[in-house]
């Protein structure tokens, strides 16, 4: 087959419908999910704590414009999240609200890099896939007063777009399992493990030595391959129990937010497209009826022209999607080094709870009107959950020696220097300079080159003991 052929044919395979319930069903949960999320983030006081408490935050590079709002706007800012999550969610308004959510939840992110969490990523990649697809079809109050709208198909591309997009997750969170602190060393689920001894039923065997390697090695297979159990149909079934054990027990053990939840709700992408719609005639409930599926390939008719084809725009735009999510984890590579160390390529790669960092940070000021030194600790400037963050990430490490440096220049004083002592632990290891103490932090600028200010990781391996907990794995 000629090459010209394979990709015509390629367009018509994404452009044959296919049953939309499937999407709906994953619209619903989703939207349903941030609405819930958005919610409690205001109830449990969070809004306050994360951008209210502060006085400083930690901005994106390349986006330093981005700027936290009044603590009035703020509020609002979420207010509006929860209700176009909630539109969106029964699909009403649906080409409204979804891009109205997505814009409002990623500005809330970009607000301060510290509140960083692989999940709130995932989410906002899903909510600006379902800005673009027409998930609002069927099984929406908007297919409901607008029976033009309505339809119980949906091209192919949709469904396989957040197939994709979970797929993705997994596979990339399990390919980070794959290197010696995970697989030979049960790092840091030792660590972790030893804080829930307490644990009902599971606890005592927490205390075993060889458990953390074993559930270590369970999470890299399970990672690596659910997204095949899950799309063969008959280890289906069975694949989708495991997920919700795995995710549950994620949950229950390392208080990882939302990100179990949005995976169990993401899973049944896999599925048949029709298996709402089964589901539903099982239980004797209501879905907009569906033309009968093409006995040999499975797809359903669709209402455009014949045979079905996506515009070569389209196509060309799913193909730098795809390309950007798989190049985005791969960039690390092009650091060298230890990425749990550097950090360099670790945001938006899905390296989900595979390092423990704890470390502390002190900063040297320097400046000619000085007779010595002068110190500033981290705590002047952020609170508990940032300074914990910042401890381990050499670019926030770096964004507040400028601000400090800021701060001093502002204060009339000439020159100034910005050194840092920063020891850290990572994974249990003895603690090590993640910074050199030499560099001046004040002079250098972030971007995306190989970060000289930056010490080599140690060569040590993790220890076998269970020292001290650090949360936030899913980071």
């Amino acid at each position: 087959m000629s090459l010209s052929a394979a990709l015509t044919r390629l367009r018509e395979r994404l452009a044959e419908g296919v049953d939309a319930s499937s999407v709906a069903v994953f619209r619903v949960f989703f939207f349903g999910l941030m609405c819930a999320s958005s919610v409690r983030f205001v109830a449990a006081g969070w809004v306050e704590r994360c951008f209210v408490q502060p006085t400083f935050f930690f901005h994106y590079w390349g986006a330093s414009a981005v700027e936290v709002l009044s603590p009035t706007a703020m509020l609002a800012l979420h207010g509006i999240m929860a209700v176009s999550a909630a539109l969106a969610c029964v699909g009403l308004f649906y080409r409204v609200a979804a891009p109205v959510f997505l814009l409002s939840f990623v500005y809330v992110e970009l607000c301060d890099v510290s509140n960083y969490l692989n999940h709130y990523y995932q989410a906002a990649l899903l909510a600006l896939l379902f800005s673009v697809i027409p998930a609002h079809r069927t099984c929406s109050l908007d297919a409901r007063l607008r029976p033009g709208l309505r339809s119980a198909t949906i091209p192919a591309w949709c469904m396989y777009l957040l197939r994709f997009q979970v797929g993705v997750v997994y596979v990339f969170a399990g390919l980070a399992k794959a290197q010696p602190d995970w697989l030979l060393h049960g790092q840091p689920l030792g660590i972790w493990l030893a804080a829930r001894l307490e644990t009902p039923l599971l606890g005592p065997l927490f205390a075993l030595p060889y458990v953390p390697l074993v559930m270590s090695w369970a999470g890299f297979l399970f990672d690596t391959t659910i997204v095949a159990w899950l799309l063969l149909p008959r280890t289906r079934p069975y694949a989708y129990v495991v997920v919700i054990v795995f995710h549950a027990l994620t949950h229950v053990l390392f208080h990882i937010g939302v990100f179990p939840f949005l995976m169990v709700l993401s899973a049944p992408i896999f599925f048949d497209p029709a298996w709402p719609r089964r589901l539903a005639a099982r239980f004797g409930w209501w879905l907009p009826e569906a033309p009968a599926a093409d006995a040999e390939t499975g797809s359903l008719p669709d209402t455009n022209a014949s045979p079905p084809r996506v515009g070569a725009f389209t196509t060309v735009a799913l193909g730098l999607y795809g390309l950007v999510q798989v190049l985005l984890p791969l960039r690390t590579h092009a650091y060298g080094g230890d990425v749990l160390w550097h950090e360099q390529g670790m945001r938006y790669s899905f390296r989900v709870m595979v390092r423990s960092k704890t470390g502390s940070v002190t900063y040297r000021v320097r400046s000619p009107d000085f007779v010595n030194e002068q110190l500033v600790e981290p705590c002047r400037y952020l609170n508990s959950l940032q300074e914990r963050e910042m401890s381990g990430q050499p670019d926030l490490i770096l964004q507040l020696a400028h601000r400090i440096a800021a701060d001093y220049r502002a204060e009339g004083y000439r020159d100034v220097e910005v050194r840092a002592d920063a020891f850290v632990s990572l994974n249990g290891r003895p603690i090590a300079r993640l910074i050199d103490p030499d560099a001046n932090l004040a002079a250098i600028e972030d971007g995306i080159t190989p970060a000289t200010y930056i010490l080599p990781a140690p060569a040590t391996a993790p220890l076998r003991t269970h020292a001290r907990v650090e949360a936030g794995g899913d980071r």
